[in-house]
């Protein structure tokens, strides 16, 4: 493994493992958590749901190349308790909201299910590149979690052998939340098999199993450095190969100049109905919990 400074909370690492084509991302989020999560007052179930999401926008996110290439995560349901969850990720920038029915999640007790709070939801990602090409998949969201939920779709829409471990607590010192990301690469695509495609490759299996094995202690163990969990994961490997990655922060982009931009595409008539008695238009952004008072 390379030297590098050691990395524990708020900042994400790559890794890859040359030797078995595979490539890694690890993360823990404290401080940058509460930031998000305190723009709401948000119950203890949700508050978990939105931290895996926060913590998966962050590790698939933190695969895209560019400044302002970006990764949206949304899970919604019709007639489920969580309406609508909704992350994205853009060069270390996270956020992330919640919408749901309070009243039926309080009569679920304290760890409802993934599907009891989506029923028969679906998860959709969607990618913008740097050149501002866009794709998106569209899994159902099924599994007992948003972790698997996001492996089934990089299996099924990206066809890439995916394990994705999440863990999180809230406790006296505060809200933490981590998780590792692990990814068997092609090997190559012309004129053979390509082998992303084998989820029963030798190699992938022996990442699998090693990764497989990281408990929610060592993920969430603050004096723990994110590069000893990778090493401690894959030390028999010839190589480990540290990338380092962004640094982790609340990333709502809105402004008030923002939101006038947006107003002013719409037509007059359109822009005097948005208007209160006052003859103000009101915004209001369910990322940061603020309220936009516009003139236009």
């Amino acid at each position: 493994m390379a030297d590098t400074k050691e990395t524990f909370s708020d900042k994400l690492l790559g890794f890859t493992l040359p030797g078995r084509s595979a490539r890694g991302r690890l993360v823990r989020m404290e401080g940058v958590l509460e930031d998000v999560l305190s723009a709401h007052d948000y119950p203890p179930p949700i508050t978990h749901l939105l931290g895996e999401a926060l913590v998966l926008g962050a590790l698939i996110g933190g695969l895209l190349k560019g400044e302002t290439a970006q990764m949206t995560m949304q899970a919604q349901t019709k007639g489920g308790i969580v309406n609508l969850l909704v992350c994205d990720y853009r060069a270390g920038a996270v956020r992330g909201y919640a919408d749901f029915d309070a009243e039926r999640l309080a009569s679920l007790g304290a760890n409802p299910s993934l599907a009891a709070l989506f029923g028969e939801g679906f998860l959709a990602i969607t990618f913008e590149t740097e050149g501002r090409q866009r794709y998106q998949g569209i899994v159902p969201l099924e599994g007992s979690s948003l972790a698997e939920a996001c492996e089934l779709y990089f299996s099924q829409s990206e066809q890439i052998p995916t394990l994705i471990r999440v863990a999180s607590r809230a406790g006296a010192n505060g809200r933490m939340a981590a998780g590792l990301l692990l990814q068997h690469l092609a090997d190559g695509e012309e004129g053979r098999e390509r082998l992303h495609v084998r989820m029963d490759h030798p190699d992938w299996e022996h990442v699998a199993i090693m990764a497989g094995s990281i408990s929610h202690d060592e993920l969430l163990d603050p004096a723990l450095s994110l590069e000893a969990i990778a090493w401690r994961l894959f030390h028999e490997e010839e190589e480990v190969r540290v990338l380092g990655g962004d640094r982790l922060s609340r990333g709502c982009r809105c402004s008030a100049e923002h939101y006038a931009t947006i107003i002013a595409r719409f037509p007059p008539e359109e822009q005097e109905a948005m208007r209160n008695e006052e003859g103000v238009v009101v915004v209001d952004c369910a990322f940061c919990s603020r309220l936009f008072e516009l003139t236009v």
